[in-house]
């Protein structure tokens, strides 16, 4: 699907339909809102389908109207706007409709955000193949995520997995303040990121669930074939940058217990009830390191991403930002295969 051939996409579903999914870039434009299109579903179900169609209508046209004197306000006569819905009838043939009347060149998406839904799944099994990867390892604590970030900073082409989950990979992952969103929403952002890139392309080493959401099998297949670089940072960096990252749990107590207690069937509810005890930050984040975090790296890295052995290596001598500049751009002075 070629959304860029238009001007804008425009969305006519309920703002609740948005919010689970949405083509990147959309214009959130409902042509009913929730409780509107709810009222004219009871209506039409428990008094007549006469009635309902009157009621829809006269929302539809309400609504419509007042999106042209809103969001399409000071749009010249050359605008070309997609319309999509539910499946590409009803409602976003009614508001192409009306735009077409005024004279914009007005087109809906065949299918709808039904036949989206679809062709996302299916590019999400294709796309991955057609891309060369190179993927960033490191035990927690590295500073991957940074790399990444770097990385981008000096050129490169970067996915960065965790920012489109909204969440750290870890059992203490969670961001404040920022829920992760809808597995169909994440597809959405992933293929939307995917499809610009060619060549090659840094991401980082994930498990199959990032948090709440699941990373495509075809993209994990692809990266647990590609070529490898770890992160080479010493423990006392590594410290600094968790301390920061997880400044917020430290600094909540009752809300990092509750996240170690997701951790008692591994390590039973004395060694739990230890970390609990540990009133030192940097004694904590380490005892943790040594405790959790790196004999799950050990174990599960070399198992899953085949050439791992074979890795480049990088040096962080530093928490600092100009650290890991340095190191981006000595990875990306070096040659990069294809």
């Amino acid at each position: 699907m070629d959304f860029k051939q238009f001007d804008a996409v425009i969305d006519a579903r309920t703002p609740a339909e948005f919010a689970l999914d949405h083509v990147p870039g959309a214009i959130s434009a409902p042509v009913l809102y929730d409780a509107e299109r709810a009222e004219v579903g009871t209506l039409y179900k428990q008094v007549s389908q006469f009635d309902a169609r009157k009621l829809g209508a006269a929302l539809i046209a309400k609504n419509v109207a007042g999106h042209i004197e809103t969001k399409f306000k000071g749009k010249d006569s050359s605008w070309r706007p997609l319309v999509y819905c539910w499946r590409g009838g009803k409602r976003s043939g009614a508001m192409a409709h009306l735009l077409r009347e005024i004279g914009w060149p007005a087109e809906t998406l065949p299918g709808g955000y039904k036949a989206y839904r679809k062709w996302v799944v299916d590019q999400l099994s294709v796309l991955p193949f057609k891309l060369n990867f190179f993927v960033i390892h490191g035990p927690t604590g590295s500073g991957k995520s940074r790399f990444l970030h770097a990385l981008a900073a000096a050129g490169a082409q970067v996915l960065d997995l965790e920012a489109l989950a909204e969440h750290r990979g870890s059992v203490l992952g969670d961001l404040p303040g920022r829920p992760q969103p809808t597995q169909k929403w994440f597809e959405s952002q992933l293929l939307d990121r995917l499809a610009s890139f060619t060549g090659v392309v840094f991401v980082e080493g994930e498990s199959k669930k990032i948090g709440n959401l699941q990373v495509p099998e075809a993209l994990m297949e692809r990266m647990r074939a590609s070529p490898c670089v770890v992160l080479d940072t010493g423990l006392e960096t590594r410290v600094s940058l968790l301390m920061e990252e997880y400044r917020h749990f430290l600094e909540d107590r009752a809300h990092l217990g509750a996240q170690l207690d997701c951790l008692v069937t591994l390590h039973g509810r004395e060694k739990i009830a230890a970390w609990k005890a540990i009133a030192d930050g940097r004694e904590l984040v380490a005892r943790l390191l040594a405790e959790h975090y790196d004999p799950a790296y050990r174990r599960s890295s070399a198992h899953n991403f085949a050439r791992l052995g074979e890795a480049r290596r990088v040096r962080i001598d530093a928490p600092d930002a100009e650290a890991f500049l340095r190191a981006a751009r000595a990875l990306l002075g070096q040659a990069v295969p294809a």
